[in-house]
């Protein structure tokens, strides 16, 4: 099973998870925030801020992926959601352009849905 990592201080990170778990009715992902004593064991490699700087996706053989690429593995688990993967995997640099555009402007995406802005200090999550 993949392992979604997201931003539990976030609320568009949270909104987000939210839709990909409705989303999942196959049951293929769990969801963990990043925050997480699950999360900070799966993001070990990765430092605090590289961490919080986007979603993140492991995958059953440990393998971890970030921002638009994070986003394609999550796709091709979802129901009707491996077309949409594949067009990411084809243009690759386009996919993590719109994944850092939103990634960039997530507190105000979250304030348009009436979540609670982002919240996290980087120094206060340990390695």
């Amino acid at each position: 099973m993949t392992t979604v990592l997201y931003d539990g201080d976030c609320g568009f990170c949270r909104w987000s998870a939210g839709k990909l778990r409705a989303w999942d009715t196959r049951g293929r992902l769990t969801f963990t925030p990043i925050q997480s004593a699950e999360g900070a064991e799966l993001l070990q490699p990765l430092s605090v801020a590289e961490r919080l700087e986007s979603m993140h996706a492991v995958t059953p053989d440990g393998r971890v992926w970030s921002g638009g690429q994070a986003a394609r593995v999550i796709l091709a688990e979802l129901p009707g959601g491996r077309n949409l993967s594949s067009i990411a995997a084809t243009f690759p640099g386009a996919t993590e352009w719109l994944y850092r555009l939103v990634a960039r402007h997530r507190d105000r995406i979250g304030r348009l849905l009436g979540q609670r802005v982002c919240s996290v200090d980087p120094s206060a999550m340990q390695r």
